[in-house]
């Protein structure tokens, strides 16, 4: 076939993109399929022509657009098949106030938020405790993300977060071990829970999973499947499969936690574009259930195929 690969982009994750796209174009290669890119980097045009005449569009992108479900919008317009989720749960999944209160609404915990649309006035204090994180309602990857540890750091936290505008959560500081749970749909049309991961970071890190910690090799360890108690471990599982379904995803989905000291998981958010880089946290979870990074991508691929397939007969 031939293959849309969609990279890069113009959100803060550029840089994370362009290295999942390169590992997905020499698999895509592998495959027999051949690869032609469009960079959305200074602008769509182009885009509608470059699908039309495409079989299959591959999405690696991170943040917006791509995660916000712009790109799906358009490739649905032309009729070409792409991985993943749909625009709607694409967008639902990257906004976290958005997935928060869906989460609590379907009986999944997750940390108290506040939704800040602007820079709050001098003065504003949340009403949590300290430490709190504060991170963009519509971002990825740890990027724009600050850990304020008392009051009196708030405003200048503010001020470097609001400098070039958007929306920000605000959480309490949750104390708990950072896991990472796969969802990847079967061509059965069943949704599987893959082994949780728990992320382990460096102290040279500060002990937090950051863009550096993330994206660096060595510095974070990764166990999978993770050393949890299994009533742990299951819940987990079947706290991902319920946010995957109640954000509407499809293909494939990654959903990040923190299990508190008393062994209950909170969810904190879902990626509907997981990273797939060498160090990506999803095909990691895959090869554990004997799923190899090849065998992975085209799995997606076939599912979007049938997606596309099912689309166009309206079954649901």
């Amino acid at each position: 076939m031939n293959i849309l690969l969609i990279l890069g982009g113009w959100s803060s994750e550029r840089e994370v993109s362009l290295k999942s796209g390169e590992m997905i174009e020499k698999v895509l290669l592998q495959l027999g399929h051949t690869v032609s890119w469009f960079d959305p980097a200074s602008g769509l045009e182009g885009l509608v022509l470059a699908a039309r005449q495409a079989n299959f569009a591959f999405i690696a992108l991170h943040g917006s657009p791509g995660e916000d479900g712009l790109i799906q919008a358009i490739l649905e317009s032309t009729g070409c098949p792409y991985q993943g989720s749909g625009p709607a749960g694409s967008f639902l999944a990257l906004n976290k106030a958005a997935s928060k209160e869906l989460f609590r609404q379907n009986g999944l915990l997750t940390p108290d938020w506040i939704l800040l649309p602007a820079r709050p006035e001098k003065g504003w204090q949340p009403p949590f405790a300290y430490p709190i994180f504060i991170k963009r309602n519509t971002g990825g990857s740890s990027l724009e993300m600050e850990r304020v540890a008392a009051p009196e750091d708030l405003e200048a936290a503010l001020d470097r977060l609001f400098v070039h505008g958007g929306e920000f959560l605000v959480e309490p500081a949750v104390i708990g071990l950072e896991t990472t749970c796969g969802v990847l749909d079967s061509p059965e049309g069943e949704s599987v829970a893959l082994p949780p991961i728990l992320i382990k970071p460096q102290s040279s890190s500060g002990g937090v999973f950051d863009y550096v910690a993330k994206y660096t090799p060595g510095a974070a360890e990764e166990l999978c499947p993770a050393p949890l108690p299994e009533n742990i471990t299951q819940r987990i599982r079947e706290m991902s499969l319920v946010a995957h379904r109640v954000l509407g995803l499809s293909g494939y989905s990654r959903a990040d936690f923190l299990v508190q000291e008393n062994g209950v998981p909170v969810i904190l958010e879902v990626n509907s574009l997981p990273g797939m880089t060498a160090n990506s946290l999803l095909p990691k979870a895959a090869a554990v259930e004997g799923i190899a990074f090849e065998a992975l991508v085209a799995r997606l691929i076939a599912l979007g195929l049938a997606e596309n397939r099912n689309m166009r007969s309206g079954r649901p």
